[in-house]
């Protein structure tokens, strides 16, 4: 891949392959339990931390355009490293692999609850996710932090970002922190006259990336199979782009999301029950990955296998198609000293509102000394001896299982 400037995105060391993109995410994805920020952070530990394959300064910026587009974040995030790495081939395999985990536990519990109508117990194994998960996240904002934050400035956008969400909360609160951080970075931040004024590189249009023609390979199997798999297109596509406006309406999470998808399945179309409803958002809870995955739950019930592809689909493919097309002109407007100015207001930000969702996730863990024990380990093993979150998430589980 060629450089795409001066600057940080230098730091990166190498370019994975297609499969081993594959597992990079599709491993994140299996232990990524606590919300959007939780797999946040974890693809943060990976990706830059460890692996290398994109600087910190790139992570940020992906985190903050995937905070001002509307969709999943976590997801969005996912197919902006992809793209960087591999192109569309790249985003597509990612996205896939990021979701895939969750989708295929959460058909088997959905199949499970219509047929015996109730889903297993793990609750104990959850609340041992809990702190290990507050541990990730503070780890990964903190790794951030050293590398964003060099002056008072930065560490003051870093507390307001924190503040304000905690505060406030909610979708405007954090377009508002983006928005707010990126107008004062241009200004705090903005470059003097001298050689960072002289302009820029002409913006050199962003050539194939290996695996594009794979991508373009592939997609005519996948629309061929996808009509063989439903006995009703129309009911297909009805699914598809009801949750695919949804998702182009989304801001600020999963959480935010569910009012919305609530009055739309339910007072809307009629196609699950209230409590069917509140039985998909749980097991989308439970289940590794992002929470929104509970659309196949809505669309296995109305549609079968192929109503829970085209639900998953539609939650997903268009605000992550909105994200690749962003993260091509991001690639050339970051060339431009307001655009380098606001940005670098806004990563600190971005670092503060990843700090508040440690917090917030922290106070929904159990009040006993197990939860302190299984927080306080974790942050050792993350900080002093970087062991990977991969380990951490199933040993706290275990002994959640045990103590809780």
């Amino acid at each position: 891949m060629k450089d795409d400037g001066p600057g940080p995105s230098r730091e990166r060391l190498s370019e994975p392959g297609l499969r081993s993109l594959f597992w990079i995410f599709f491993k994140i994805a299996c232990t990524s339990f606590g919300g959007f920020m939780a797999m946040i952070a974890v693809v943060q530990n990976v990706v830059v931390e460890r692996r290398k394959l994109l600087s910190s300064a790139d992570m940020a910026d992906g985190i903050s355009l995937a905070s001002i587009l509307p969709g999943p974040v976590a997801v969005n995030l996912v197919a902006y490293v992809g793209y960087r790495l591999r192109g569309a081939a790249g985003a597509a395999v990612s996205a896939i692999a990021i979701v895939l985990p969750s989708l295929t536990l959460i058909l088997l519990l959905s199949v499970a609850y219509f047929r015996y109508g109730q889903v297993p117990a793990v609750s104990r194994l959850f609340l041992g996710f809990i702190p290990a998960m507050t541990a990730i996240i503070l780890a990964a904002a903190w790794n951030m932090a050293r590398k964003s934050v060099t002056n008072l400035r930065e560490a003051i956008l870093v507390v307001a970002g924190a503040v304000v969400l905690l505060v406030a909360g909610g979708v405007w609160s954090t377009l508002g922190i983006v928005l707010g951080a990126g107008v004062l970075g241009s200004w705090w931040f903005r470059e003097r006259s001298g050689p960072a004024d002289s302009p820029p590189a002409p913006a050199v249009p962003v050539p194939p990336r290996p695996g594009d023609s794979k991508l373009h390979a592939v997609l005519p199997f996948v629309s061929t199979a996808a009509p063989l798999l439903s006995v009703d297109p129309g009911l297909l596509a009805k699914i598809f782009f009801t949750f695919g406006g949804m998702s182009l309406m989304l801001f600020g999470g999963a959480y935010v999301f569910i009012p919305l998808i609530q009055e739309v399945v339910v007072e809307g179309h009629g196609w699950v029950s209230q409590q069917e409803f509140i039985d998909a958002v749980a097991m989308g809870q439970v289940t590794p990955g992002p929470i929104l995955v509970s659309a196949a739950f809505v669309g296995l019930k109305i549609a079968g296998l192929a109503g829970a592809l085209a639900a998953t689909l539609g939650i997903y493919l268009p605000s992550a198609l909105l994200m690749i097309a962003s993260s091509r002109v991001l690639e050339h407007i970051k060339r431009s000293a307001v655009i380098r100015s606001a940005l670098r207001g806004v990563r600190p930000a971005v670092v503060g509102m990843i700090f508040a969702a440690g917090v917030v996730i922290g106070k929904t863990a159990a009040p006993v000394w197990v939860s302190v024990a299984i927080f306080a380990v974790s942050l050792l093993a993350l900080l002093r001896f970087r062991i990977e979150a991969v380990w951490i998430i199933p040993a706290a589980g275990g002994f959640g299982w045990l103590f809780y």
